[in-house]
């Protein structure tokens, strides 16, 4: 009897989580299946409106190219450069105009294509409609700011507490074949379900692995101390890493920090480059030692001397805890096991719809028995 009461019980709440956050789980997967790949999708959307690079002759430098974004819109700073990716891409300045407010998303920043063989602007865009920007926006905010954040970061929450439920409701405990099998000759009520079943236990650790690594990035200003806390881990120091200026010396070029970098992080391939924010601000470049953000290094130049202020690097984390939440990353976008988990992650984005849509189907077929049973 007791466990009757138990089952109803994580039935009910397994079944209300899907009806009350349901459609939220549907945008959220669906723009998180949209996301996987967007660095493909988003350089083939700027080469279809600004054109493709031609290759002739050397570069130019990435000092000359924010040079040249500058000039074209001297009304906007430039804050950082993203380095193409190959002979064939654009240089991406990030400039940003001058009354932009802080706290909406991006407000009044822009992307301007400069092309590194020609010197000439392909064109520009605001940052927050490109491609990726607008569905991680959507994504993670919901286009709401702070107040997004924290709903889905909640909706994560009840996602994981939804997978673990439908977990322990899965038929497949009693007999292991039943639950991963779908009769699709059965009736339309049957179906319905075998399908709600088998497309819930193959997508739940997925699930739950996105909600978790979600509901951290979310709410990290609580969860990364909680892992440090539990992993006896460090707190790393959050102070702004600075330059000195010395009286009567300029600036050094971005391109003798980008050397710089690479000299003290070896085999990095370069990314961007932020430019400093202000007289005592670092030149932080950033590259990937693959093709996942998990596997990153940072280096921060002095703007002045050009030495190295401080280093990171992922593959190498000062603990426990570090590793924990580098691991994120991978675990939320699907790119551990390369090219077949990512198209995976593809797929499970679009568990939620199909689990929503099967899940309205058996309550209001469960409605239409309570009401028959009534009369």
């Amino acid at each position: 009897m007791r466990a009757k009461r138990l089952r109803n019980l994580i039935f009910s709440i397994h079944r209300y989580i899907g009806l009350v956050v349901g459609l939220i789980l549907i945008l959220i997967g669906i723009t998180g299946s949209l996301l996987v790949f967007h660095s493909d999708i988003d350089d083939w959307i700027v080469s279809q409106q600004f054109g493709v690079v031609i290759p002739q002759g050397q570069p130019i430098s990435i000092d000359r190219t924010v040079e040249i974004a500058q000039a074209a819109h001297p009304q906007w700073k430039a804050v950082s450069v993203s380095i193409p990716k190959s002979d064939r891409h654009p240089f991406h300045v990030v400039m940003e105009e001058p009354n932009a407010n802080p706290d909406i998303y991006l407000d009044g920043a822009h992307q301007v294509f400069v092309n590194p063989y020609t010197e000439k602007v392909m064109g520009d865009r605001l940052e927050r409609f490109s491609y990726y920007r607008f569905l991680l926006n959507l994504h993670y905010r919901l286009f709401v700011e702070q107040p997004g954040v924290i709903l889905t970061g909640t909706v994560a929450l009840f996602l994981l507490i939804a997978a673990v439920t439908g977990t322990f409701l899965w038929s497949g405990w009693r007999k292991l074949s039943t639950g991963f099998k779908i009769k699709w000759k059965a009736h339309i009520k049957r179906r319905n379900f075998d399908l709600h079943k088998v497309v819930g236990i193959t997508t739940a650790v997925f699930l739950s692995l996105t909600a978790i690594t979600g509901f951290g990035w979310n709410f990290s200003d609580f969860t990364y101390p909680a892992i440090r806390t539990v992993t006896f881990s460090p707190i790393p120091n959050d102070d702004p890493v600075t330059s000195k200026p010395i009286s009567g010396q300029a600036p050094i070029t971005l391109t003798q920090a980008v050397e710089q970098a690479k000299a003290a992080l070896p085999g990095m391939q370069l990314n961007s480059v932020d430019l400093p924010g202000s007289e005592t601000g670092a030149i932080s470049i950033y590259g990937l030692y693959g093709e996942s953000w998990s596997t990153y290094g940072v280096a921060h130049i002095d703007r002045y001397n050009g030495k190295v202020l401080q280093v990171e690097d992922s593959r190498q984390p000062k603990s426990l805890g570090d590793r924990i939440i580098n691991s994120f990353f991978d675990l939320h976008v699907g790119t551990f096991w390369g090219l077949p988990s990512r198209f995976l992650y593809v797929l499970v984005g679009f568990a939620p719809l199909v689990l929503f849509i099967t899940g309205v189907v058996m309550w209001q077929h469960r409605r239409e028995n309570k009401n028959k049973s009534k009369s």
